[in-house]
């Protein structure tokens, strides 16, 4: 059964909540690895958070801002719960977003300071981007600071890794937990302010919401500059006893699949792509030791459950909601009770309101609010909105079934108002994927003469044939408008480094496509 919810458990401080589960789970359980194969255990991870901190303290003061721009991987963790141990506000940075979005967020939030790694730059070819962003911030590789690291540094590592209370900055769960960025797939991303007790109230709500073993292992090959891959693939494994295995980048399909075997992991957290993509390249066995896959970031389509099944046996594919400004997860499903199509019940302690949105009959525009939802969005001033009575308007369209799980017909700016009438682009996407499954596609709206606007469907399927979509949709009974009319063929759907679809860069692909016609 999974534990019981306590709204007052998760007000607490990060690196308070990583001390309970010392405690809790022992002090030498190994809890974090990485592709070098170098398990830490409990008392490993602190006393290198105070060693690490320890040293960082001496060049950042106390509150600040601290950019942070590391792969997945043990370094990457030590270096967010270092930060924590002195009262440092890691702010997690987009390395995928580019340089103009970079600076902007670095200027947003205040950062003058970035920490990455030799090894990183070099094998993620980052060398240009350093280039850029070091005129306007202080670089610093860990590789640098850890040869600082002296007799001192050591001696006192090991004494506040025996008393972390006496030795950690005093925090309270209302003080800065982390700054975010969204993913910006439908525009520029926004900074959000997530509260130490916004972090852990959510992991406390997903172990209340699905029964987690702590012998378990999680593999997250998701980014930590994501919260997705920071607090389901960081936090939640690691504050409920759970070994948390980080591998740096999703891309790697081929090597992903042995690893999730030889590592004996029961969790991966993903996308549909990914997932998709794994399950494609696997070896038979790879991943039939999982308890179970979450999904989040895009819609799960049922060729990917479908393909689990086939290959590796009955595992769930657990399709979850969720948003940077609720630390993220909003909804999910269970092991034991997985509706395909929904993103599950609403996690404990969630509250709802749903407002009617014009045009559309069903569902109604989603607000939530909750201990995970954010402080607010960075200002212009460096400051943060709070938020109107703590209700966060997540932008999308949703409706509850009898049971309470949530279908997400779409984003309310994912509606196309054709000859007045809206028409979701989700719809339009499922249209297509049920004619093409092995397929990606988007839709995407432009403005029509006629009509106000029309449905473009972007698809890697070079076949693709606007009458077999009309076919399909009278075969299923969908409604003529919700067809796309105009096909653009590319070699590939771009995504962002979240894994979630890119919608900017393929409405630039419609556009363009528009102009050379």
């Amino acid at each position: 059964m999974p534990r019981a919810y306590d709204a007052r458990a998760g007000q607490r401080a990060v690196f308070d909540a990583l001390i309970d589960a010392r405690d809790t789970y022992g002090a030498k359980k190994p809890i974090l690895e990485d592709q070098e194969r170098n398990p830490l255990s409990y008392t490993d991870l602190i006393r290198g958070a105070f060693a690490l901190g320890r040293r960082l303290s001496g060049m950042t003061r106390k509150g600040e801002r601290v950019g942070v721009m590391l792969p997945s991987s043990s370094a990457g963790v030590v270096t967010f719960f270092a930060l924590h141990a002195f009262g440092r506000v890691p702010t997690m940075l987009n390395f995928t977003a580019g340089i103009r979005n970079l600076k902007a967020a670095c200027k947003l939030a205040g950062v003058t300071r970035i920490l990455t790694a030799h090894r990183f730059i070099d094998q993620g070819k980052l060398d240009d981007l350093i280039d850029a962003l070091s005129a306007d911030y202080t670089i610093n590789y860990l590789e640098d600071v850890r040869q600082q690291v002296n007799l001192a540094d050591k001696a006192f590592a090991a004494l506040a890794g025996a008393l972390p209370r006496q030795f950690r900055s005093p925090a309270k769960a209302s003080d800065p937990g982390v700054i975010l960025f969204t993913s910006g797939s439908f525009g520029a991303p926004r900074g959000v302010m997530l509260t130490q007790g916004n972090l852990c109230a959510n992991v406390d709500q997903i172990a209340a919401h699905i029964d987690l073993d702590p012998d378990w292992v999680m593999f997250n090959p998701l980014p930590i500059f994501h919260c997705f891959g920071l607090t389901g693939g960081v936090l939640l494994p690691i504050l409920s006893g759970m070994k948390a295995f980080q591998y740096p980048s999703p891309l790697h399909v081929k090597q992903i699949p042995a690893l999730i075997r030889d590592t004996k992991a029961a969790i991966l957290l993903a996308t549909d792509t990914f997932v998709n993509q794994y399950a494609r390249s696997a070896d038979p066995g790879d991943l039939s030791g999982l308890k179970f896959v979450v999904c989040g970031a895009e819609r799960v389509r049922d060729e990917t459950h479908n393909l689990i099944n086939e290959r590796f046996g009955a595992i769930p594919l657990l399709e979850g909601y969720g948003a940077t400004e609720a630390s993220p997860v909003i909804a999910v499903n269970k092991p034991g009770a997985n509706k395909r199509g929904t993103v599950g019940p609403m996690v404990p302690g969630m509250e709802t309101r749903l407002e009617p949105v014009e045009g559309i009959p069903t569902g109604g525009r989603l607000l939530v609010r909750g201990p995970n939802i954010m402080a607010g969005y960075l200002n212009e001033t460096g400051g943060v909105d709070p938020l109107v009575d703590g209700w966060h308007d997540t932008g999308d369209v949703v409706t509850f079934d009898d049971d309470g799980y949530v279908r997400i017909e779409g984003r309310v700016k994912r509606f196309a108002k054709i000859g007045g009438e809206m028409v979701s682009l989700t719809a339009a996407e499922d249209l297509a994927a049920g004619v093409w499954p092995d397929a990606r596609h988007a839709v995407i709206s432009m403005p029509d003469a006629k009509k106000g606007e029309k449905l473009v469907l972007v698809t890697d399927r070079l076949d693709a044939a606007v009458a077999k979509l009309v076919a399909h949709a009278q075969a299923v009974g969908a409604p003529e408008l919700a067809v796309p009319r105009k096909i653009v063929r590319v070699p590939e759907i771009p995504v962002l480094g979240t894994g979630k679809t890119d919608y900017v860069a393929i409405q630039r692909m419609a556009e363009t496509d528009a102009r050379a016609a």
